[in-house]
């Protein structure tokens, strides 16, 4: 395995969507947005996903490259909860056919949404649930950092019909924790562990990262065998991206911190195995989940679906971010909110909803989101005959590694390969190949 690491060892998207963010061209209007909101809203049958961002932090987690800001003045709170509010009514005010719309699923990120007092966390929510119906069965989640959790707000969060809740772990050795700014003893991560079971959260999921400054295979095995302790439902386990260019606050730490690229990988190779060891199911990339689990159930029944928000048991059909620097998604765009919160809020104020940017789909970008998206879901794809011998002569040579798998028109990512997922979705990335018209060359000197 270490010689293919070491040959396939080239940058690939995560492909969270299709196009990637960095190739999105043609924005649509303002107009464009609400139209094909209210188009794919209008059928009674169609499904809404709500996005929530809270971008508060009172720490800075070095690793981190979500859109955060930091403070530890709460008074913040009651103005982005506004604009918040005032998002949704304006978006109400001009889609018709979201108004009383069945609510599918309901997903609070950030940032920390924890970081909210119990009352803004609890007005927000209502707001929501008020302009909004919940559908059969909604799945509501919602991302925490048990240093800043507090057992009133799961109590609330239950009774607001929440069942899934993830908590932000990354490692738990003492050093790697250091180094990233982000202490956090076992026992705060148990006890909101426990708490949320005995609420009746019936999933929880583990953020863990791979690739951390000064993580070792014998600080991995520690960090899993913990993790292990408590079995939560569901595990994400990250691959660490390091971009100080675009984070700064990467910089705090050196690359020569960093595990070189052979030994992250095995951090990740011994992680999967005493997972798997312990009942855990590895799904799409970077997601284990234990067989009682909705997301391993949905995987084995090809209903898995994966957006921004990550991987889900369920497909919708429109996903409506709310928030400074949130993504919303309708089949045919895209389209971000103004990143940075004072802008988002002074467009609120305006009473604009705070588009930034965006893309509209070709019929061309639809047909290989599908594509990539049933490559992600279900480790295989039927490709269309106008594409195959495009994607053939892309993989061939991952074939004769025996990393991908060919019947017919279906291309299978064998046991062997899925290590390179990203890689093979690549096959089918049109704008990456347009701006990169040369195949990549994995070394022939291996």
């Amino acid at each position: 395995m270490k010689h293919l690491l070491e040959k396939y060892d080239t940058p690939a998207p995560r492909y969270t969507s299709y196009p990637t963010v960095p190739y999105w061209t043609d924005s649509p209007t303002l107009d464009e947005c609400i139209q094909s909101l209210d188009t794919y809203l209008s059928p009674k049958d169609s499904k809404l996903a709500i996005y929530l961002h809270i971008p508060f932090c009172e720490t800075l987690c070095t690793f981190c490259g979500c859109n955060t800001s930091i403070t530890k003045n709460h008074t913040v709170e009651e103005p982005y909860v506004t604009a918040l509010k005032n998002e949704l009514q304006l978006y109400t005010d001009r889609v018709s056919s979201l108004n009383g719309k069945n609510l599918s699923e309901l997903h609070l990120g950030g940032g920390s949404p924890t970081y909210l007092s119990d009352y803004n966390l609890k007005s927000t929510i209502e707001f929501i649930l008020t302009k909004l119906n919940p559908a059969e069965d909604p799945q509501y989640s919602i991302e925490v950092d048990p240093r800043r959790t507090r057992i009133s707000q799961l109590k609330l969060l239950q009774q607001l019909g929440f069942r899934r809740i993830s908590l932000g772990v990354q490692d738990f050795d003492p050093e790697v924790q250091r180094l990233v700014n982000r202490i956090q003893p076992f026992e705060l991560t148990e006890n909101i562990t426990l708490e949320a079971r005995a609420l009746g959260f019936d999933s929880i999921n583990f953020d863990l990262i791979y690739g951390l400054p000064k993580q070792t295979l014998s600080s991995m095995q520690y960090s899993i065998e913990k993790t292990l302790e408590l079995k939560p439902d569901r595990i994400a386990f990250y691959s660490y991206a390091h971009v100080p260019w675009i984070k700064a606050s990467q910089r705090l730490f050196t690359e020569k911190d960093l595990p070189e690229p052979t030994l992250k990988r095995d951090l990740y190779e011994m992680g999967r195995s005493l997972l798997e060891k312990e009942g855990y199911r590895e799904i799409g990339m970077d997601h284990f989940a234990l067989p009682h689990d909705k997301l391993w159930k949905a995987f084995n029944t090809n209903k898995l679906h994966r957006n921004f928000m990550g991987y889900s048991d369920s497909k919708t059909d429109v996903m409506l971010g709310l928030g400074s620097s949130s993504i919303s998604e309708t089949p045919n765009l895209f389209f971000q909110n103004q990143k940075l919160e004072m802008k988002y809020r002074k467009s609120i104020l305006d009473g604009i909803i705070p588009i930034l940017r965006g893309h509209k789909l070709t019929q061309s970008d639809q047909t290989r989101k599908q594509l990539i998206l049933d490559l992600m879901t279900s480790w295989q794809v039927k490709v269309p005959n106008e594409m195959k011998s495009h994607v053939f002569h892309f993989l061939q040579e991952m074939e004769s590694d025996h990393l991908v798998h060919w019947q017919g028109e279906t291309l299978t990512v064998t046991e062997q390969g899925k290590p390179f997922l990203r890689i093979v979705a690549m096959a089918f990335d049109e704008k990456l190949q347009l701006s990169q018209p040369t195949k990549p060359v994995f070394s022939k000197a291996i």
